[in-house]
């Protein structure tokens, strides 16, 4: 018989072993079946590996998660990205490896003390290899970013790659544990926890892990006052007004709105943002409980329709001219006169983006896809999918005081 003969009935046999302890775990799995699935007999099968946990080793050790881990960190290390992006993309890449074989993960755990004394030793060994390629992983993308390493590479690996297979465990052994809200959230956190943790903050700052400040959202009796004032000071107010809490963009998006930005029919109102995060964003009919008009009458098609210019911008100042950002801040601080937030402080055009955002989360919108319609990453997310939760509790908790 060959060598590449060998190879090939080796290789079968493995495949065959990989596919069934994925599907129905190790314990179920036995040798006899993996040697029908690869067309082979049994005794090629114990020539090959032994037993069924040599079998075992040759799977894990053998995976393309360790077999190719060397080469793909060593490609990750050399890419542009930033130190948070890269260990970013190397945690969802280990993840996603273990989701291939939850059962295969389940039965490593669960059986390991079954396995024999030399084949816990390889396995060891196994992974103590994969740790050295991501401690040189580590290592090169700080030296790059020029990051301080309280911790050696070596062992912050180990920490990394263990909570990895925590998160792992967890996930496949456990269900309702509510430690997490998903895999995005769990990726966000790890890796921010590890960088603030294991390095120097001030070089962090620079990097992507931007800095978030707290999200302060206004209380529903806030936001409708707000709208009253800006009814009764004119079109223009109101529309601009309800621009903020509807579609929840910044003032530098909407100075740069114009009348054909609009998508509006019986179905949809949307705003097309030409700036910055090139994306669409939709004008709710709906702002904390009270709906404000339809899709094509509302507050905004009210102001564009009593227009009499040839202007193109959506929003005009005082003089009929292109609103700025400034002026915007005048009109926002004109309306909010004398109101306070619970913090004690007069609302501020970025809390109306809070607002709104926070809002969204409550309704029940996912992160991602609160990302595409934002243009915010989901790290800057997180702040405001936490303030969505307190308030939930909150809604939660009185509903509760109801019922006694």
């Amino acid at each position: 018989m060959s060598n590449s003969q060998i190879i090939s009935t080796r290789q079968r046999i493995i495949n065959a072993a990989a596919e069934l302890f994925s599907a129905q775990g190790i314990t179920e799995t036995t040798t006899k079946a993996v040697a029908q699935l690869a067309k082979v007999n049994e005794v090629t099968l114990f020539r090959h590996f032994g037993n069924k946990h040599g079998l075992l080793l040759a799977v894990i050790s053998e995976s393309p998660v360790f077999q190719e881990l060397g080469e793909y960190l060593k490609t990750q290390a050399t890419q542009t990205t930033s130190v948070y992006q890269a260990l970013k993309n190397y945690c969802e890449d280990r993840l996603e490896a273990f989701e291939q074989a939850p059962n295969l993960v389940r039965s490593v755990v669960g059986e390991a003390g079954n396995y024999p004394l030399e084949n816990r030793q390889a396995l060891g060994r196994s992974l103590k290899e994969a740790n050295h390629y991501v401690a040189e992983f580590l290592a090169t993308v700080m030296e790059r970013e020029q990051l301080y390493a309280h911790l050696p590479p070596q062992k912050l690996a180990s920490l990394l790659n263990i909570m990895l297979l925590g998160y792992a465990v967890i996930e496949f052994t456990s269900e309702f544990h509510e430690l997490w809200h998903d895999k995005d959230e769990f990726l966000e956190n790890l890796v921010t926890l590890f960088l603030m943790g294991a390095t120097n903050s001030t070089s962090l700052v620079s990097s992507e892990l931007v800095k978030i400040e707290k999200i302060i959202d206004l209380p529903s009796n806030t936001v409708h006052l707000i709208l009253q004032r800006a009814k009764k000071s004119g079109l223009r107010d109101y529309a601009l007004i309800y621009i903020l809490f509807a579609a929840g963009l910044s003032t530098a998006e909407i100075t740069n709105l114009q009348r054909t930005h609009q998508i509006c029919n019986a179905n949809q109102h949307l705003l097309q943002i030409v700036v910055g995060s090139i994306r669409q964003v939709p004008v709710n009919q709906w702002i904390m409980g009270k709906r404000y008009g339809s899709y094509t009458n509302n507050p905004l098609t009210k102001y564009l329709n009593n227009r009499k210019d040839e202007h193109s911008a959506l929003f005009l100042n005082n003089d009929g001219m292109p609103i700025s950002q400034t002026q915007i801040q005048e009109y926002w601080q004109k309306l909010t006169q004398g109101l306070l937030t619970p913090e004690g402080q007069q609302p501020t055009t970025k809390q109306a983006q809070h607002t709104w955002c926070v809002e969204m989360l409550i309704k029940g919108m996912n992160l991602e896809d609160m990302s595409l319609i934002t243009g915010f990453d989901l790290h800057e997310l997180q702040p405001y999918a936490r303030r969505a939760k307190e308030k939930s509790a909150l809604e939660q908790a009185r509903k509760l005081d109801n019922k006694s």
